[in-house]
């Protein structure tokens, strides 16, 4: 098979909202009036970002949810994207399911695929998305990492903890029912991208990031830049865990016994959860509510924004917790 005949066969469609798709140089896209262009690239490289026996389908999945994630940090609705992907081989096998499970996900959410580049070497997924958000009397919509305020509540949507759980027994140092087992393992190879929650979240929330790399490593980000501090009830974030209650209550079903320290860690730093960490003001929370109703996803209010530099944890009872917990970088 070909690198045109690749093309073709699995990733050339009629587009719909851009002006020009695949097929051609360059493709050509036409804002709506009145709104900004928001752009993000990710790569998913093997070895690094997803294990070799990872189900094509669901890597096609997440090779784009990782960036409609970042969309939806930033308050913007997808548009479109391209794909750069590098391949030792082309083989239907896996090329197949891979397409089906990007563009069953790109057309959710009405994120057409215009073009991008092919190539052959170690297995390499790039793929650069393609937003848009409204300008309202000459101001962004778009949700920043540096607007939370002292006085804020800080909130993270859905779960988180749990795909580091299941690469911690694809690494063999937890032992897990399947049920539990499978659970975890759909979080950390088929993440949700919380896009509907972004969008909810314009107008109400004051920051917002989106939790790759660790829920505190990421809220970092969101400190540094908005020049605050930030206080997180370990306690709230451990019972984030979706697995943590059932787990801890029936301990004879491991091999390996899984210490408090552990689940706060996963929950606090272990990354790929591809959930939302935003901050908004203690009067607004009657719209987040409604904000997380109207996008049917869950949000939890996990700490709030303080004046003082730096983070702190505190337990349930507002004592200090030594934060022991590093997030993941690629060149630490």
């Amino acid at each position: 098979m070909g690198e045109f005949d690749l093309i073709e066969r699995y990733f050339k469609r009629p587009v719909n909202r851009a002006v020009l798709g695949v097929g051609d140089d360059c493709a050509l896209l036409q804002p709506s009036p009145g709104t900004q262009l928001a752009i993000s690239c990710d790569m998913l490289v093997e070895g690094r970002h997803f294990l070799s026996t990872t189900d094509p389908f669901k890597l096609g999945h997440k090779a784009l949810a990782v960036n409609l994630s970042d969309l939806a940090a930033c308050g913007a609705r997808p548009l479109a994207f391209t794909l750069a992907l590098a391949l030792p081989r082309a083989i239907d096998s896996w090329l197949a399911p891979f397409s089906q499970g990007l563009l069953a996900l790109a057309d959710a959410h009405g994120c057409e695929l215009i073009g991008g580049d092919t190539t052959q070497g170690p297995l390499n997924i790039c793929i650069t998305v393609f937003g848009e958000v409204p300008v309202v009397k000459g101001r962004s919509q778009a949700l920043l990492r540096s607007g939370a305020q002292v006085g804020d509540d800080l909130y993270v949507s859905g779960t988180v903890g749990d795909a580091r759980l299941a690469l911690e027994v694809f690494r063999g140092t937890v032992s897990l029912p399947a049920p539990v087992f499978d659970a975890a393992r759909l979080r950390l190879e088929q993440p949700t991208p919380r896009v509907a929650l972004g969008l909810a979240l314009r107008g109400i929330a004051t920051a917002a990031i989106d939790v790759s790399d660790g829920l505190l490593g990421d809220l970092g980000h969101i400190l540094k830049q908005s020049g605050v501090g930030a206080t997180v009830d370990t306690e709230v974030a451990i019972n984030l865990i979706a697995s943590y209650a059932e787990c801890t209550g029936a301990r004879g079903q491991f091999n390996t016994e899984i210490k408090a320290e552990q689940w706060l860690g996963w929950a606090l730093a272990g990354g790929d959860d591809y959930e939302l960490l935003f901050t908004a003001p203690a009067a607004a929370r009657t719209l987040v509510a409604a904000a997380a109703d109207i996008s049917q996803t869950p949000v939890t209010r996990i700490g709030h924004i303080g004046l003082e530099h730096g983070l702190r944890l505190v337990d349930g009872d507002g004592q200090y917790v030594p934060n022991t917990y590093s997030s993941f970088d690629h060149f630490a």
